[in-house]
């Protein structure tokens, strides 16, 4: 098994909790830019196409991987990963900033 992490959505990352990131952010920002293109030519193209234009919804969800909302958390997920760390001590758990040395 290589070193790279699995992506899409329902794997988990570190803290067991689904993870939507990606593994560098040039490879999200561009899965957002063909998912949410394939998403608004579908709708753009209705007229002119009919509804086989409508194909390229399902095309764009599933570059999303879901929805916008669960693309912009990946985003998140990604622009925050290596820099917050979490804490649990005495039944409470909290985020940190990463520091240089850890």
């Amino acid at each position: 098994m290589s070193g790279r992490r699995a992506e899409g959505p329902g794997t988990t990352g570190a803290t067991g909790r689904t993870d939507f990131a990606s593994a560098s952010l040039a490879r999200h920002l561009l899965r957002g830019a063909v998912g949410f293109g394939a998403v608004a030519a579908g709708f753009a193209l209705l007229p002119g196409c009919g509804p086989v234009a409508l194909l390229l919804v399902p095309v764009g969800l599933f570059a999303l991987r879901g929805c916008p909302m669960c693309w912009t958390v990946g985003l998140l997920q990604t622009l925050s990963r290596g820099r917050l760390r979490r804490e649990c001590a005495d039944g409470r758990c909290s985020l940190a900033a990463r520091t240089a040395g850890r």
